[in-house]
């Protein structure tokens, strides 16, 4: 990878970090950005504001502690916390969460999400997809399904930007653009790519000579290659570059700009919520903010998975850490995506990769439990201040109205204006591809 370091910013937590661009790997072909543009101006590009902002709760939130508290169930079911009305009468959530439920008539809330594998991954939740039958190079991503459809909202900003700390889970990581290759992958602004290569000497007030760099790279290539595409390529190059130095795409990852009272909403990051934050499961409030300034930028699709819900043990102690937070950053964004008047063209999806088991185990924690989950959604023009679905006396079973996860991700793509059941793209044998294998979106949001 090569990485341009970016200007000195502070985040919420107020620390001074300085920020990175991963732009993706350097060879004397030209840079990953280039082919990444050429893929994008090989498809027709519709311009859309259109987006969608996914919260990924790695590991799996316990629905029953969250969004479907039981306070009838037996002590071993119920746990420790309690519910507490919102501002949508007969709608009732955990007394951890009291921001959203003040706002809860701009969220939809689904209990009853069936179909979840029992692994830990990002994959179903980022693509809509099972493990199974899976085409030669594997599904993409939601933001790279949107970079090959749609391409940028504007040149400067990438379609598709994942805002995740790298997690030593490797799984929890998003898995990319699978068949669609890596012209699509998605773009990672990060401060932790220990693993990237930082030139020396290089920042974002340097890129002339990046510049100067890859001219001499070009030259190499007018040296050995005199194909017609040569001119192409180099208009390509060009593009690649006004990206890196756009003020668009600085500026939107730049919260030094934000208004301060604005950045206080969103609360502090907390590097330490969880005793194993250092694994790269931390609360990272700031990216709440992020996002909302990279979709207002035109980026297409902004993932942020936020801090880790894997508690078999400690349930209650790591909920009190970590489900406030959630709360805060949440209805932070929600708000600020109104106020902004994006409520109507930024999606915003929040889940996890299964539920929890209804029955607190011996260590104060709760076990992997794929039968039920929930989801979080807000925006995109959806009806919210409801709730869908049901779940029994002690939420093992979903009873009432079951929602698979492709019909989520055909909501999401009917929000974005693409027909689910007409568009598809190729895979690598050249065979077309639902975007999601899903009947219709949920009714009830659209």
């Amino acid at each position: 990878m090569l990485t341009i370091q970016g200007h000195r910013f502070q985040l919420c937590d107020q620390l001074p970090r300085r920020d990175f661009l991963s732009i993706g790997s350097l060879a004397l072909g030209g840079l990953t950005l280039p082919r990444l543009l050429r893929a994008e101006q090989a498809v027709g590009i519709r311009q859309s504001h259109k987006s969608v902002i996914m919260v990924y709760l790695t590991g799996g939130p316990p629905h029953q502690d969250m969004v479907d508290l039981k306070p009838d169930a037996p002590a071993e079911i119920r746990g420790e916390f309690k519910p507490i009305a919102t501002n949508v009468p007969g709608i009732e959530i955990s007394e951890l969460m009291p921001r959203v439920a003040t706002m809860m008539d701009k969220f939809a809330l689904i209990r009853s999400i069936v179909g979840a594998e029992e692994r830990h991954s990002s994959f179903q939740c980022v693509t809509g997809r099972t493990f199974r039958s899976q085409p030669q190079g594997g599904f993409p991503e939601l933001g790279c399904v949107l970079s090959r459809l749609l391409g940028p909202v504007d040149p400067s900003v990438p379609a598709a930007i994942d805002l995740s700390m790298p997690m030593q889970h490797l799984p929890y990581n998003l898995p990319g653009p699978g068949f669609l290759g890596s012209g699509h992958a998605p773009f990672k602004p990060s401060g932790d790519g220990l693993e990237d290569m930082v030139l020396s000497g290089a920042n974002l007030t340097r890129l002339d000579d990046r510049h100067r760099l890859m001219s001499s790279f070009d030259e190499f290539r007018r040296r050995v290659d005199h194909r017609a595409v040569a001119a192409k390529d180099d208009e390509l190059t060009q593009r690649a570059l006004g990206i890196l130095t756009s003020n668009r795409l600085v500026e939107a990852l730049d919260l030094t700009r934000e208004d301060p009272k604005v950045r206080e909403r969103y609360g502090q990051d907390d590097p330490n919520c969880l005793p194993y934050s250092n694994l790269g499961y931390q609360a990272h409030m700031s990216k709440f903010l992020t996002a909302r300034r990279l979709v207002e930028a035109g980026a297409r699709c902004v993932t942020v998975a936020f801090a880790d819900f894997d508690w078999h043990g400690n349930n209650f102690v790591n909920g009190r850490r970590v489900i406030p937070l959630l709360d805060q950053g949440l209805a932070a964004l929600v708000s600020d995506l109104h106020e902004r008047g994006l409520d109507r063209d930024v999606s915003v999806v929040v889940w996890g990769e299964f539920g929890r088991t209804p029955k607190i185990n011996a260590t104060a924690g709760r076990d992997h439990w794929p039968n039920v989950m929930f989801a979080l959604l807000a925006g995109g023009g959806m009806r919210t201040g409801q709730v869908i679905g049901a779940t029994n006396r002690n939420a093992e079973v979903a009873i009432a109205r079951p929602v698979d996860v492709p019909s989520v991700f055909a909501t999401l793509y009917h929000n974005l204006g693409i027909d689910h059941t007409t568009t598809t793209i190729p895979d690598l044998n050249g065979r077309p591809q639902y975007v999601v294998d899903a009947q219709q979106p949920i009714p009830e949001l659209i």
